[in-house]
C-alpha cells in the first residue's frame, strides 16, 4: 500500500524565541493569561476570561484529563553516587496506565535514567520512605537493561501511586531548568486532571478556572473528556531535516463509549482544548480505520504507525463509521474502554477529521507541535507567532494561549 509521507523540513519551523519571552512561572490565577485568535488570516487580542464570549453555545469541548505524576525518583547509590529515574510509561502491557499505578507490590516501567552507566547489571538500588506510620523500602532493579525497563518493588501493601506521592518530583519541562516549587503541584495540573499517567501538562487547560468552567456551563456550551497520557517526547526537537523522518513518541489513548457517543451525535462545532486532545482525536479516527481495513488488532494493544495516516486507501470513512467500528469493536470482547498508543505525527497537508477550532500555547521553535499548528492554520503561523511576540505574549507550558480557528486550505487530502 502507497505511502505519502510529505517532505517538511524542519528549518521551517525556526523562529527566534528569547528566554524573556519564555514564562517559567504560572500567572497568579488560572484565567489572567493572555489569548490571541486566528481566523481567517485575521488575527484579535483577548485575555483568556474572554474565551466564552469567542466560542458559539453549540460548541463541544475537548478536554485531556490525564494527571500528571511525580514521575521523577532521586536515587542514590551505597557509595554515595546519584542516579535520577524519570518513568516514561509502564512496561509491556495494554492496561490504563491509571490501572498500573493502583498496583500494590510491583511495577515495571520504561524509563530515561540519568547516569545509566553508574546503575550496573544486577545491582538493587534501595530508598526508604515513610507513608503515615508505615516505613516502606523500595527495590529498584534493572528488568532489562537494553530497554530501560526498571523493576520497582515495595515491602507494604500500597499503591504504586502513593509510593510515587512520598518519593517523586512533579517533571516540569526541560526548558524551565528550575527546581520544583510548592505551587508547582497545583498549577501543573488541570481542574479536571483525573486519570494517573502523564509525565508532561496538557498545557492548554491549564488556563481554564471555576469561574470559566461555570460560565461555560451556563451558555449551554457541552465539554467531554478523553485521556492522552502525555509523554516525555513531547519536549523532543526535531532533529532531522526532514520532520516525517522524526521518530514521534508513542502516547497511550483511552476513550470511553460515552465520548465517542458524544462526538458521533454531535452537530456543532468541535473545539479541541490542546494539542494532546487533538492528537487523541485523530488517532481515534485511525484506530477505526485500522479495523475497518481489516487490521489485526495485536493481543497487546493496538499501537498506531506513525506513517499510518498517510497511506492511501481505497474507501473513504466517515466519522460515525470510524466510531461505530471502535464501538462495535469494543462490544464483542466486552470492553469498557478502547486503550491504544498512538505514534501519529500529524504534518502539513494532514486532514483533519474532528476537529473545528484548537486552543493551544505557544510551542519550541523547531517542535512537533508547532508543526502541527502549522498543519492547521497553514503557513500563517508565522504571522501569528511574530504577533504575539511583539504584543508581550508569555510562551510554553506556563505561558499564554491561542484560539485558532482551521484553515479551509488545510483540508485538502493529502
Amino acid at each position: 500500500m502507497k505511502i505519502k509521507l510529505p517532505n517538511i523540513p524542519i528549518q521551517a519551523y525556526d523562529y527566534h524565541l528569547p528566554d524573556e519571552k519564555i514564562a517559567f512561572f504560572p500567572t497568579k490565577n488560572r484565567d489572567e493569561s493572555k489569548l490571541i485568535t486566528f481566523r481567517d488570516s485575521e488575527i484579535n487580542h483577548h485575555n483568556f476570561k474572554d474565551f466564552p464570549s469567542l466560542i458559539s453555545e453549540d460548541s463541544l469541548l475537548i478536554f485531556n484529563n490525564t494527571k500528571v505524576i511525580p514521575a521523577r525518583i532521586p536515587l542514590h547509590k551505597s557509595t554515595g553516587g546519584s542516579i535520577e529515574i524519570f518513568l516514561l510509561k509502564p512496561a509491556g502491557n495494554n492496561l490504563s496506565t491509571k490501572s498500573t499505578m493502583e498496583q500494590d507490590a510491583e511495577v515495571i516501567w520504561e524509563c530515561m535514567v540519568g547516569h545509566k552507566k553508574r546503575w550496573k547489571d544486577g545491582e538493587i538500588l534501595s530508598s526508604e520512605i515513610e507513608i503515615g506510620s508505615k516505613k516502606i523500602t523500595l527495590e529498584f532493579t534493572w528488568h532489562q537493561r537494553v530497554l530501560n525497563e526498571v523493576k520497582i518493588k515495595w515491602n507494604e501493601q500500597e499503591s504504586f501511586h502513593e509510593i510515587l506521592q512520598a518519593i517523586g518530583k512533579i517533571p516540569l519541562p526541560p526548558y524551565l531548568d528550575r527546581e520544583v516549587q510548592a505551587e508547582d503541584s497545583n498549577r501543573y495540573q488541570t481542574l479536571f486532571s483525573s486519570e494517573l499517567g502523564a509525565v508532561a501538562a496538557p498545557t492548554a487547560s491549564l488556563h481554564f478556572s471555576e469561574k470559566i468552567l461555570e460560565t461555560l456551563e451556563k451558555q449551554g456550551v457541552k465539554k467531554s473528556f478523553l485521556t492522552l497520557h502525555v509523554g516525555a517526547g513531547t519536549f523532543l526537537p526535531v532533529k532531522d531535516e526532514d520532520v516525517s523522518k522524526h521518530p514521534m513518541h508513542r502516547e497511550q489513548l483511552v476513550f470511553t463509549r460515552e465520548i465517542m457517543r458524544e462526538l458521533k451525535d454531535h452537530q456543532g462545532p468541535i473545539i479541541s482544548i490542546g494539542t494532546t486532545a487533538m492528537r487523541a482525536l485523530e488517532s481515534l479516527y485511525w484506530s477505526g480505520v485500522w479495523i475497518l481495513e481489516g487490521n489485526e488488532v495485536p493481543a497487546a494493544g493496538l499501537i498506531l504507525p506513525k506513517e499510518f495516516a498517510y497511506m492511501e486507501f481505497q474507501n473513504t470513512y466517515s466519522n460515525g463509521e470510524v466510531i461505530d467500528a471502535v464501538l462495535d469493536y469494543m462490544a464483542d470482547r466486552h470492553l469498557e474502554q478502547w486503550v491504544a498508543e498512538t505514534e501519529i505525527l500529524i504534518m502539513p497537508g494532514y486532514k483533519f477529521h474532528f476537529c473545528d477550532r484548537l486552543l493551544t500555547n505557544f510551542h519550541q521553535p523547531k517542535s512537533t507541535l508547532l508543526v502541527l499548528v502549522s498543519a492547521f492554520i497553514g503557513p500563517d503561523w508565522k504571522k501569528l507567532y511574530e504577533s504575539a511576540l511583539a504584543n508581550k505574549y508569555r510562551f510554553l507550558s506556563y505561558g499564554d494561549a491561542c484560539l485558532l480557528t482551521r484553515s479551509e486550505k488545510t483540508i485538502d487530502n493529502i
